[in-house]
């Protein structure tokens, strides 16, 4: 039965669905505003003290005691070749710990990092030529536009940022669990049954 109250020839308008979100961790680099997705962020801390440790990328300024946990500390703004000339690395700083799938890394940034939400339509795939070409595994996440501002935020990937080769090198890294085939590399095999 339709309803007698509504007025001949109107429509109910359909209820506008929320437009999704995303929380990002913003902080500088450089001189530019570079974000990871919050989920990806387990704690920001003031940088505890940093051991340097022998043969690893220039980059990796050596490991921390995270809360118990041993973790390697990355200078993102050398690892992106951001730093401008003559600006040291600061004394004191904070790190952003960040989870991957079998490491957590501690990202040390100059500033406080802060907090953005933003829909996710302002967020656009990162243009080819603006990924390292060296890199098989794009690490940018996309360019995000910031609302009432001209600015943009660099939308990075956590799970892509390191190369295979540097995860291996990371100093504290737990190593995966092994697997049947790792457990006797060196077993002579069984000969097939005629």
């Amino acid at each position: 039965m339709a309803d007698s109250s509504a007025a001949p020839g109107s429509r109910r308008a359909a209820p506008v669905a929320p437009e999704a979100v995303v929380q990002l961790i913003v902080f500088r680099l450089g001189d530019e505003d570079y974000g990871i997705r919050i989920e990806q962020v387990k704690e920001v801390t003031v940088t505890p003290e940093v051991v340097k440790m022998p043969k690893t990328p220039p980059f990796i300024k050596g490991i921390a005691n995270l809360r118990g946990d041993i973790i390697a500390i990355v200078d993102l703004e050398e690892r992106f070749q951001l730093r401008p000339a003559g600006r040291p690395v600061p004394d004191f700083s904070y790190t952003l710990a960040v989870e991957a799938a079998d490491y957590t890394l501690g990202l040390m940034v100059r500033e406080v990092p802060r907090p953005v939400t933003m829909p996710v339509s302002l967020i656009e795939p990162a243009p080819e030529f603006v990924q390292d070409s060296g890199q098989r595994d794009k690490y940018l996440e996309g360019i995000a536009k910031l609302p009432d501002s001209e600015g943009v935020i660099i939308v990075l990937d956590m799970a892509k940022l390191l190369t295979p080769s540097e995860i291996m090198r990371l100093p504290g890294r737990s190593e995966p669990p092994a697997t049947k085939a790792d457990e006797a590399p060196n077993a002579p095999t069984p000969p097939e049954k005629p």
